[in-house]
């Protein structure tokens, strides 16, 4: 029994030996493919294949127009609790409130954000923002206004960018945010805005 133990062994052994490469990893290579595109580009491409909004402006004043139309059809339940950004809004005749306390008859909520990151069409998110959690949580519709400059390529340097800005202070709560919040846990069904909102558009001039 022990013979053809051994031999079996063996043989699974000399088998083993032969698919082992010679060759040894390159640690030095990169680890992400090139991006390929410009970062605005790319980020667009990478969260409306989520289903995500993006509206790439050439200027602010172009960014302002095409929020005021949508902000229009939307109602007057849209909040944002940014006093820079409610200033700037409220300088453009862009209607939105600003409340401590969120209504249940919210409709839409406006925040600036830490970052994009490009490679995922992710926006990077934290609980030292002025809007606070809850606008890029609860309400059913969630707007992003953000510069180019704020797009990174990908996760790891949006880490290195809050890390440099933040230093050892660093947020309560740093998050991505990638497309509609979703979930399919139960029954294996897709459910849209399930744990956050059901639609993200973001605006970036």
């Amino acid at each position: 029994m022990n013979k053809a133990r051994n031999e079996i062994l063996n043989r699974l052994h000399g088998e083993y030996k032969k698919k082992q490469s010679p060759l040894k990893p390159d640690f030095s290579s990169p680890i992400y493919h090139p991006l390929g595109k410009g970062l605005p580009a790319l980020f667009k491409e990478k969260l409306e294949a989520v289903g995500g909004h993006v509206h790439i402006c050439k200027s602010q004043d172009l960014l302002i127009d095409e929020l005021a139309n949508l902000i229009s059809k939307l109602g007057p339940e849209v909040y944002c609790n940014d006093l820079e950004l409610c200033k700037m809004l409220s300088q453009n005749n862009v209607p939105v409130k600003n409340e401590s306390n969120i209504p249940e008859t919210i409709k839409a909520g406006i925040t600036d954000c830490e970052c994009l990151v490009a490679h995922l069409g992710a926006v990077v998110v934290s609980s030292a923002l002025k809007s606070g959690r809850k606008m890029f949580v609860y309400p059913p519709i969630h707007i992003v206004i953000a510069d180019k400059d704020q797009i990174v390529g990908h996760l790891e340097d949006a880490y290195q960018l809050i890390s440099n800005k933040y230093n050892e202070d660093l947020p309560s709560l740093i998050s991505t945010i990638t497309g509609p919040s979703r979930t399919a846990d139960i029954e294996k069904t897709l459910i849209i805005g399930m744990h956050g909102p059901k639609e993200v558009h973001v605006f970036i001039s």
